[in-house]
């Protein structure tokens, strides 16, 4: 139960579930792009491993080790950081956050052996672990009740940056080397200066905040055998996408380079060309789930995605671009709808479980870019793929999520 003294923050929208709340798009957009620079800097490091291979000598497995402390140091701490600032708002932790990305970026760019890589790595996703579930929170603060719009919004500025690290790598970093890695450390600074405009206007949001009364709203339309249900399923699907895009966005470079044998230049643009599918996936799946119910986008994200995944390993080059737009697309329209029903699920811990599920997410990512890695190098990374392929088939679990949120007996305004 509640001490008296706990402060939870909640939207707007859920304090008085009946108000109509405007939707505060300055400060979405403002959340997408500071998301835009956040991930553009933590793409800098997939995109980099064919410098960094080279320059360290590193094998497959040491290249999953780096992703993998990047993304369990993020996976860690997000919901230690959710419940956290759940209970204790903290404006400026944003700003504090990506001064440890801008350290670790530093640190990237002059690190000597493969363990200062790995401590860059950790810096970097500590950066990742206070930005996400804090960026979340403000973007839900922020929706006037379009919440699956909003995280869109949000999510997508973290795409596009995802897509535009490999590119900007491959023309900016690749041919000047590791050094050339500080030259991102204006897009940090730049960050910090806009996050701290955002901790602004959330200090002031603070005390017009009340305890969220979809609490007991949200208790009451699901049992607690329904919530642990739903939330497991989940999670297995957070782990079916992103075991999946760990084998695309970690190795996609390398599978193109020795099955087609393209340029590392050349095999960078493929990637870019996938990433960008996935921040227009991410950008149609929010709307999308506020309009017709957020299960039958995850069901049909996740599903919907295996006849391409199981094509693809038998494609040519053209076919495997093709495939690979088409995957990014409809995968990604599925994060933002799992988040927006998790948060619907347990009311008034959006902090919670925006960490729980962005740091499950992460650390799928960072397990499957481990595993995947010492797959590689024992099977080969084209029957790495082959393998890969039929993970999306787990999204028929989708069928056991509670169907009470399309049927609109939350009322969500």
């Amino acid at each position: 139960m509640s001490t008296p003294t706990e402060v939870i923050v909640a939207t707007q929208s859920e304090a008085r579930p009946g108000a109509a709340v405007a939707t505060t798009f300055p400060i979405l957009v403002m959340l997408s792009f500071c998301h835009l620079l956040n991930d553009m800097i933590q793409s800098l490091l997939p995109a980099i491993y064919p410098l960094l291979k080279s320059e360290f000598a590193l094998d497959f497995g040491q290249i999953g080790l780096i992703t993998l402390t990047f993304q369990i140091t993020a996976s860690l701490l997000q919901p230690m950081v959710g419940m956290f600032t759940d209970r204790h708002p903290k404006p400026w932790s944003l700003a504090f956050g990506m001064g440890s990305t801008l350290i670790g970026l530093l640190l990237l760019s002059r690190a000597p052996s493969f363990p200062v890589l790995l401590m860059a790595a950790a810096l970097i996703g500590t950066g990742s672990a206070v930005f996400h579930p804090e960026s979340s929170r403000i973007a839900r603060l922020a929706s006037g009740g379009r919440h699956g719009l909003a995280q869109s919004i949000f999510q997508v500025g973290g795409n596009i940056g995802s897509a535009s690290g490999p590119l900007l790598a491959a023309f900016i970093i690749m041919p000047r080397g590791q050094a050339s890695i500080a030259w991102f450390a204006l897009a940090a600074m730049i960050a910090i200066l806009v996050l701290g405009r955002i901790g602004r206007w959330y200090q002031l949001q603070i005390p017009n905040l009340a305890r969220p009364a979809m609490r007991a709203a949200g208790r009451a339309a699901y049992t607690r055998r329904q919530v642990t249900i739903a939330i497991g399923v989940l999670g297995v699907l957070i782990f079916s996408k992103y075991f999946y895009l760990a084998s695309l966005s970690s190795y996609y470079t390398f599978y193109l380079m020795h099955r087609f044998s393209l340029g590392a230049q050349s095999a960078q643009v493929h990637l870019f060309i996938f990433l960008a599918a996935v921040a227009a996936g991410t950008l149609i799946g929010g709307p999308v789930g506020d309009r017709i119910g957020r299960r039958y986008v995850i069901w049909a994200s996740i599903l919907g995605v295996l006849p391409f995944t199981l094509m693809l390993p038998h494609a040519n080059l053209l076919w495997t671009t093709v495939l690979t737009v088409v995957i990014g697309l409809v995968l990604a329209s599925a994060f933002a709808a799992i988040l927006v029903f998790a948060q619907e699920l347990v009311p008034g811990r959006t902090g919670m479980i925006s960490g729980l599920f962005f740091g499950f997410a992460f650390g799928m990512g960072g397990i499957g870019a481990a595993v995947l890695g010492q797959l590689a190098d024992h099977i080969g990374i084209e029957a790495v793929y082959r393998i890969c392929a039929w993970l999306p088939a787990i999204g028929l679990l989708a069928w056991f999520l509670p169907r009470k949120q399309d049927s609109n007996q939350i009322k969500v305004p």
